[in-house]
């Protein structure tokens, strides 16, 4: 006869290990205190906790590696590129200036031509 076994948690000896009462613990991770008593008694998480068992399991992986976090911070993101002009200064990779003579630039002439065809409708 095949029994499952029911997953019990072991939140609250690893909390109780570390030395932090329940109340501490949910500051830490960012929910209540009756939540962390929820999972402490597995009434309620376990499911969602033998899921990333079993993701790390599959992947070869620990759950740290499951989730890479990003910075949002007004200083990265004013560092950031935001547009094409900008990113092939970056690179290097700037695109001859329009103010260059028609013959230095290949497509000038191509350029030329879309506009004045433009202008004429």
């Amino acid at each position: 006869m095949d029994v499952k076994q029911k997953a019990k948690p072991r939140i609250a000896s690893l909390r109780e290990k570390a030395g932090i009462t329940q109340l501490e613990l949910s500051r830490l991770v960012g929910v209540t205190e009756s939540t962390i008593q929820n999972w402490e008694s597995g009434r309620t998480g376990t499911d969602q906790i033998e899921r990333i068992v079993r993701f790390c399991k599959a992947l070869g992986c620990r759950v740290e590696d499951l989730i890479e976090y990003v910075s949002d911070s007004p200083e990265e993101l004013a560092a950031k590129p935001s547009s094409l002009s900008e990113i092939q200064n970056l690179l290097g990779t700037e695109e001859p200036s329009l103010t260059n003579s028609p013959d230095s630039q290949p497509h000038s002439k191509d350029a030329q031509k879309r506009r004045a065809k433009s202008k004429a409708i």
